[in-house]
């Protein structure tokens, strides 16, 4: 469990950074100096503050719609990091424990029902030793879509992102060049690739999915507004540099090897300790 511990050590940091994050975001919605008439719990406080917040960030940077864009995907990546850890430790444990969960599998081949007890007792046993809650990952994810889904609505449906224009994209229309869905693909792909080469064993889902994913997010942010897209490419590149930095998957493969060679040293080690004491 040595890559769940080095996790560990980034949740207070995380924390403290996303404390820092959402007082930035606090701060711009309050001194933003327009207006919003949204009605609703949903629309007139959620959204709206939302919209509020872009928009006062974008009033740092000289009324740039693009750049406060940016900055507030990178504000609600960092509000949501800790949460994210969280996810990622608990994948990283359940990954740990698949090797023994695919045994128990083929030890309860029958789908008998007491065949089928047997077989959670022992999966109960084993994720409550290995300390894992299957339905954990799902927790981040169930918190923080209904951000994911005001943010989007907020660059959709507020007026002044959608005049605006960043580089060469205007914000209201898609991107004529595709540089921006293209981009969007490739970091959502290349976040895909690294979860799934840190697996120790192959998922046929995980697998499929990291190479349908970028296609349809291509397609997707081919038609929607390049707002949308901007949001897409930096938050997906931010998903790619998180993944790498706290879940490196290179090093999880190097530890899951290094910890195979020492279980078989010891074997080994056993092995001849009794062919000595049988002489």
């Amino acid at each position: 469990m040595q890559k769940t511990e080095k996790l560990r050590k980034f949740s207070i940091p995380a924390i403290i950074t996303a404390v820092i994050a959402l007082l930035v975001m606090i701060i711009a919605a309050i001194t933003y100096s327009g207006s919003l008439t949204g009605t609703g719990f949903w629309q007139g406080v959620i959204i709206d503050n939302f919209a509020r917040s872009i928009l006062g960030v974008s009033e740092w940077f000289g009324s740039s719609y693009g750049f406060g864009i940016i900055v507030f995907t990178l504000l609600i990546r960092l509000l949501i990091l800790p949460l994210m850890i969280f996810q990622t430790n608990s994948m990283v444990k359940m990954q740990e424990v698949a090797p023994q969960l695919k045994a128990l599998q083929a030890k309860y081949p029958s789908k008998d029902q007491a065949s089928m007890r047997a077989m959670q007792l022992e999966q109960s046993a084993l994720y409550k030793e290995a300390g894992v809650n299957p339905f954990a990952s799902f927790i981040p994810l169930l918190i923080q879509m209904p951000v994911l889904i005001a943010l989007y609505q907020a660059i959709r449906t507020t007026k002044e992102l959608q005049v605006g224009s960043f580089l060469w994209a205007q914000l209201g229309s898609n991107d004529p060049y595709f540089i921006l869905p293209l981009l969007a693909a490739f970091f959502t792909f290349a976040s895909s690739y690294l979860v799934m080469i840190g697996q120790p064993e192959k998922n046929g889902m995980t697998t499929s999915m990291t190479y349908i994913m970028p296609v349809i997010i291509f397609f997707m942010a081919f038609q929607l507004p390049s707002a949308l897209s901007i949001y897409w490419v930096i938050s997906n590149a931010f998903q790619t540099g998180q993944t790498w930095f706290i879940q490196n998957p290179f090093k999880l493969r190097e530890e899951r090897a290094n910890k195979k060679a020492a279980q078989k040293a010891q074997e080994r080690a056993i092995q001849k300790a009794k062919r000595s004491r049988k002489r």
